[in-house]
C-alpha cells in the first residue's frame, strides 16, 4: 500500500493551505449571501474542503463571467 509521508512538507506549506482554504470559504460564503445565491453553506463548505475546483464552479454558476466573454467578443 503506497502511504505518503505528510511529515515532507513542511508547517509553513501546511499553514499556507489553510489560510488559501479558509479565505477562500469565506469568500465564496460571503459573495453567495450577497448575491442572494442559492445555498451559501454549502458553497462555503465545499471551499473549504478543497481548492480551486469549488472557486471555478461558482464563477460560472453563480457569477457567471462566462457571459462578459460572449459580450466582449461581438463588439
Amino acid at each position: 500500500m503506497n502511504n505518503p509521508n505528510w511529515n515532507v512538507l513542511p508547517l509553513w506549506a501546511w499553514i499556507s493551505l489553510a489560510i488559501l482554504l479558509l479565505s477562500q470559504s469565506t469568500w465564496l460564503f460571503v459573495d453567495a449571501r450577497k448575491r442572494s445565491a442559492r445555498y451559501p453553506w454549502f458553497w462555503g463548505i465545499w471551499g473549504i474542503i478543497q481548492m480551486p475546483t469549488p472557486l471555478i464552479i461558482y464563477l460560472f454558476a453563480v457569477r457567471k463571467i462566462h457571459r462578459g466573454w460572449s459580450r466582449k467578443s461581438n463588439d
